[in-house]
């Protein structure tokens, strides 16, 4: 960043345009004026690129500027308060993205980050989940008068072929089996109805198959609030992971759909405000780095700034990403479904106090799970049970449910990324989640999961683990049995019903569902907006409904993370 201080002037040096000058700027507040105008130029910068503003907020630590973009055709709002703020943060990265990757992490545990910035990040970010749970305290039922849902009908190569790629995607899973039952995948009959073999990438088709399916859906754009666009983009991405290929191959179907939604009329009209996306895979596997090879540039192309984006783990940074949960192996038909589930919980004999499901990371020497694994081992079986991902020992869902049902305690560790499959998986088994990082929960699903983590959960600061502080087992052994009661009275009574994906054709009466809960939400404040009935959604009034701290006219939601 300049420097705003100013340098002494010799009189005597001064040439002829310089002495008008000065005399024209003498008095104070002229110096103020001056002072002013130096500091604006020092901390921020205008770009135009085509019809879209870049306003941009230089950091002390990077040597590029981060840029919050809006249309310049309609600047009918306000700069987000929210953003501009997060944009003057010097992290900016994800911590696990790729263990053969170096990037920075956003709280500050690799780079030069002070403490002083750390805590200004937490506290950004915390401001901006208080701000998404305030729309989901304002969210409420009513009909669906005043607007509808318009599902764009794409080209199938924005969805349906990408499902018909499924056994080339991962090199060694057959994908397929997993995306039949519209993406629910074959059924578990040894776990009793509703349960299903559903992949954790899966969220994008069964979210299409609900929306197709809400009595909401209008099919007259004109009658619409809310434009739903079924890209599949993790799926789309996921076909790259392993394959070597250009930057520009993997971006082309992102780039494809730019070129089909700019001339609609409904896309125009508010330039997205009132779109959204529903991605069933990280946000930062759609935000490559400038010097990876990994992911997609979707999220950063100045065209899809604007609408909301629903993923399984946010972007901290991003106030328009919004996560919601990661799909589980339960899919409930009805009300009978999950009181029937809830019962069985209730009176499952807990055999194992602790358990952990997943792998350790050898190429991650920072990540805590290989202390865990050790702690575990430790110890009698009745104590603490490792199922070892890495050998192939969660590829049955029946094997991990099994283990989670038969458990007090789930380890939740982050792995690849700092979110994990395995917590809704244990919330659906009544194990009670055990969380290292607030990122992996506490961070995200601000419609899902409740302000109060311990309601719910243990929390155990990975550093203290990571520097042999702790003993878990031993920690989680001083937990009374009147406490675990309780919170696993919680999770199955309160969490469990809104992190589940009913049925495509179920029929829930006395129960929200974590797709009902996502439709429902809104922004709590700015304008006129209007509340959609049967699964509820709601949609704001278009640009005179903008708020200064949020972005989008629409907020929809559901939760997640990296499975094992």
């Amino acid at each position: 960043m300049k420097s705003t201080q100013s340098k002494s002037l010799e009189p005597e040096g001064l040439n002829f345009f310089a002495s008008i000058q000065a005399k024209f700027m003498s008095g104070f507040g002229a110096v103020l004026l001056l002072l002013v105008l130096a500091f604006l130029w020092s901390s921020t910068t205008t770009i135009i690129s085509g019809d879209i503003v870049h306003v941009c907020v230089s950091s002390r630590k990077l040597n590029n500027p981060n840029c919050l973009s809006t249309g310049t055709q309609t600047p009918d709002f306000e700069i987000p308060i929210i953003p501009v703020l997060i944009q003057n943060t010097s992290v900016s990265h994800h911590p696990y993205l790729d263990s053969k990757q170096v990037v920075d992490d956003p709280v500050g545990h690799v780079g030069e980050v002070k403490d002083e910035d750390e805590e200004y990040a937490i506290r950004v970010v915390k401001e901006q989940i208080q701000l998404h749970r305030s729309w989901a305290s304002n969210a409420h039922q009513a009909n669906c008068s005043g607007g509808g849902i318009y599902v764009y009908e794409l080209p199938p190569k924005f969805n349906k072929d990408l499902i018909g790629q499924c056994g080339d995607m991962v090199p060694w899973l057959h994908l397929c089996k997993y995306l039949i039952n519209e993406a629910l995948g074959e059924p578990i009959p040894e776990l009793g109805k509703g349960w299903y073999k559903t992949h954790q990438y899966s969220l994008e088709p069964i979210f299409h198959s609900r929306v197709l399916k809400h009595p909401c859906r209008v099919h007259n754009e004109n009658e619409a609030n809310l434009f739903y666009v079924p890209y599949y983009g993790g799926l789309d991405v996921l076909r790259w992971h392993f394959k070597n290929v250009s930057d520009e191959v993997k971006d082309s179907l992102a780039l494809d759909l730019v070129k089909w939604l700019e001339p609609q009329k409904s896309w125009t009209r508010n330039s997205g405000k009132d779109h959204v996306f529903v991605l069933g895979k990280i946000s930062w596997d759609f935000r490559r780095e400038p010097n990876s090879s990994w992911g997609t540039k979707f999220l950063e192309l100045d065209r899809f700034q604007n609408p909301i984006k629903l993923l399984i783990e946010r972007h901290p940074w991003h106030v328009n990403d919004i996560s919601i949960p990661h799909p589980t192996h339960f899919h409930p038909h009805s009300d009978h479904d999950i009181v029937a589930l809830q019962l069985k919980l209730i009176r499952s004999d807990r055999k194992t106090l602790v358990s952990f499901a997943g792998a350790a990371r050898p190429g991650a020497p920072e990540n805590i799970r290989s202390k865990l694994i050790e702690q575990c081992n430790s110890v009698d079986t009745q104590k603490c049970r490792v199922l070892d991902c890495s050998s192939g020992g969660c590829d049955q869902p029946k094997t991990v449910i099994d283990l989670f049902m038969e458990s007090e305690f789930c380890l939740q560790p982050p792995g690849d990324s700092p979110t994990r499959k395995s917590v809704f998986d244990s919330i659906v088994s009544g194990c009670i989640p055990v969380i290292f990082d607030p990122f992996t929960a506490y961070y995200q699903y601000p419609w899902h999961l409740p302000e109060d983590h311990g309601k719910y959960s243990v929390f155990i600061d990975q550093e203290e683990v990571r520097e042999m502080k702790v003993n878990v087992i031993e920690r989680l052994m001083k937990v009374t049995l009147r406490e675990r009661d309780n919170m696993r009275r919680y999770i199955v009574y309160e969490l469990l019903p809104g992190v589940v994906y009913g049925h495509p054709n179920s029929e829930l009466e006395e129960f929200q569902d974590a797709f009902s809960i996502t439709i429902s939400r809104r922004r709590g404040r700015g304008g006129p907006t209007q509340v959609m009935g049967g699964d509820d959604v709601v949609v704001g009034g278009g640009p005179e409904g903008w708020s200064p701290e949020v972005n989008p006219v629409v907020v929809v939601g559901v939760a997640g993370g990296d499975g094992c």
